[in-house]
């Protein structure tokens, strides 16, 4: 009895500090972001490629913006401060997936937390090569990573609406553990979901 309820003081407590740190992040967020509202974007599949995952630097900041505008149309988008911030910071894991052209189509950003768990930030791939493997791709990198820094647990936030993303995750291994109101600058809530990716898991 006595393991149990340590067992779950200790999951209690991370995510305690785990909202902390949400809440100074989103704070930050919330000042550098402009929110924006763009038009609906017509979407044509892309012709078949192959792609590859590569680290994601600071000189490429005007490509990932890029991107970042068209995944998150009317979303929360960062600006150029905050993802000039995330990119800089040492404690910042960033990947991106290039066509074979070259061309930046997906990205996801995390950072490691205190605590010794670690935070995905951002996940975006172009519309017209969703749906072909390539955020799965992103995050299996990331924990690759994340269990090659003894790093055994990351967490994440997802609107309540988006159900794609949902599904990514879940089928990533992501847990639903709290649902938190008003998340978002709109007021929309947010899912908190986590993973432990100790042993590959």
């Amino acid at each position: 009895m006595r393991s149990h309820r340590i067992i779950v003081f200790t999951a209690t407590a991370t995510v305690c500090l785990l909202l902390r740190e949400m809440a100074v992040l989103q704070t930050i967020l919330n000042f550098l972001t402009a929110p924006q509202t763009l038009e609906p974007e017509f979407v044509v599949p892309a012709p078949a490629t192959t792609y590859s995952v590569h680290p994601l630097k600071s000189n490429q900041l005007d490509d990932l913006l890029r991107l970042n505008l068209r995944c998150f149309r009317n979303g929360e988008n960062y600006t150029k401060h905050t993802f000039a911030y995330l990119l800089d910071d040492a404690r910042t894991l960033a990947y991106k997936a290039d066509a074979a052209s070259g061309e930046m189509i997906g990205f996801a950003v995390l950072m490691l937390n205190e605590n010794g768990a670690a935070h995905l930030t951002t996940l975006g791939v172009a519309p017209e090569h969703r749906r072909r493997g390539v955020a799965d791709n992103l995050l299996q990198h990331l924990e690759r990573s994340l269990r090659a820094k003894g790093i055994d647990t990351v967490h994440l936030e997802v609107r309540v609406t988006n159900a794609a993303a949902q599904k990514l995750y879940k089928r990533a291994g992501y847990t639903v553990v709290q649902r938190i109101a008003s998340y978002y600058n709109n007021g929309e809530d947010c899912l908190l979901m986590m993973k432990s990716v100790a042993d590959g898991s």
